[in-house]
């Protein structure tokens, strides 16, 4: 395809189309603490991820990951197959989101690899003009040859004024939370979590499961800066030299040098590693700090589009137990978690199927939205669950 919409020109992005991407390999295993840190990050309060007496007692009798933590294994969010190309003066934010999940598990001593490939874009006219809807496939893989999951990210790529021109100033300030809403969100937030352990090792049986059933409500927040960078953190790419990582042009993407700096930068790391680290100098920081925030659009701190991804996969695999998998989903993101607001996860059963391998399935269809019911991610999935014996 070649575009050129405005005074935008999206035709750099057709060379790398279909074409294999470098990929930033791991140094080290995955270890049981990266999955503890992970979970931890997610607000997935999940004791088959990080208790031992539980996941001894569990069917696979060993910590293993949740299925979202592939995502943590990649050096660029899952986003880098979609962001290739030069639009200049351009932002990006992370769209959405499709995963197909094959059925290993990632635990302690495995090296992920991951087979990444630019797969298309299309041009739309949106509240930020000429806009770019970029996709690229993540293909997860272990040390085995084991297919993990494929991810297909989409990134929103858009002129820098426009995202700076659509600040909303009436939403520069956080929402102020007494202490009896903090106190009801955590019955709110405990009830989810109770049902966990509930559930425990027990099957949640596809035959028990019917058409317009509501999945228990999700709720966790409020978000803050401390949690957010919590979550850059569990991403092991951003602890100083875990990977040996891929010389990045973040300026040939569109970020003036001011904006891009020295953002995961090998050599600059191996000088000043500080320089380096996207949560304060880069086009990352704009999640952790206000004043770069608004440069894009948003009026303050906002979350990780990659995990709001994996709260979907958290939200449904919970759902679903030890013994049920999500095998396909679909999120498509509609508004940021925002420094100071609420996420609650909703999700309501619209089908029951059995499919070609003979896996029996809920589809579900999946909404967050923040405490004023703004909508956050819509989407789809399909949930395996096991059939009662007879």
């Amino acid at each position: 395809m070649t575009t050129t919409t405005g005074t935008i020109d999206f035709t750099d992005i057709d060379q790398y189309l279909g074409k294999t991407m470098d990929f930033s390999p791991m140094r080290e295993p995955v270890a049981n603490n990266d999955i503890r840190r992970w979970v931890h990050a997610m607000h997935y309060a999940n004791l088959l991820h990080f208790d031992p007496a539980t996941f001894e007692a569990s069917r696979w009798g060993r910590l293993v990951a949740p299925q979202s933590f592939a995502i943590a294994t990649d050096d660029g969010h899952g986003a880098a197959p979609a962001c290739v190309g030069c639009i200049p003066n351009s932002h990006l934010l992370f769209g959405g989101d499709e995963w197909w999940f094959y059925g290993p598990r990632i635990e302690a001593g495995d090296v992920v690899t991951n087979t990444r490939v630019p797969f298309d874009y299309k041009v739309k006219e949106t509240g930020f003009g000429p806009t770019c809807f970029q996709r690229g496939d993540n293909n997860y893989s272990n040390q085995k040859g084991e297919e993990i999951a494929r991810q297909r990210s989409t990134a929103i790529r858009y002129l820098a004024h426009a995202g700076g021109d659509s600040v909303k100033t009436e939403e520069f300030d956080e929402p102020e939370w007494t202490d009896e809403a903090i106190a009801a969100l955590e019955d709110r937030k405990f009830a989810w979590v109770k049902m966990l352990h509930d559930l425990g090792h027990k099957e949640r049986w596809w035959d028990d499961v019917a058409v317009g059933d509501q999945l228990p409500e999700r709720v966790f927040g409020p978000h803050s800066i401390a949690s957010f960078a919590t979550e850059w953190r569990a991403y092991i790419v951003n602890t100083w030299g875990t990977m040996n990582l891929r010389k990045n042009d973040l300026e040939a993407l569109g970020f003036t040098r001011e904006m891009a700096g020295y953002e995961n930068d090998p050599d600059m790391m191996l000088i000043n590693p500080a320089l380096t680290d996207g949560a304060y100098y880069g086009p990352s920081r704009g999640h952790l700090f206000p004043k770069y925030a608004r440069r894009i659009g948003m009026p303050r701190g906002y979350g990780y589009g990659a995990s709001m991804g994996s709260w979907v996969t958290d939200f449904l695999s919970g759902w679903a137990g030890e013994h049920g998998m999500v095998v396909h989903s679909i999120a498509n993101y509609r508004g940021p978690a925002l420094t100071g607001d609420v996420t609650i996860q909703t999700a309501e059963v619209t089908e029951k199927s059995v499919d070609a391998e003979g896996r029996h399935l809920v589809h579900v269809k999946h909404l967050m939205t923040n405490q004023n019911g703004k909508t956050m991610c819509t989407g789809t999935a399909e949930v395996a669950l096991p059939k009662k014996p007879g």
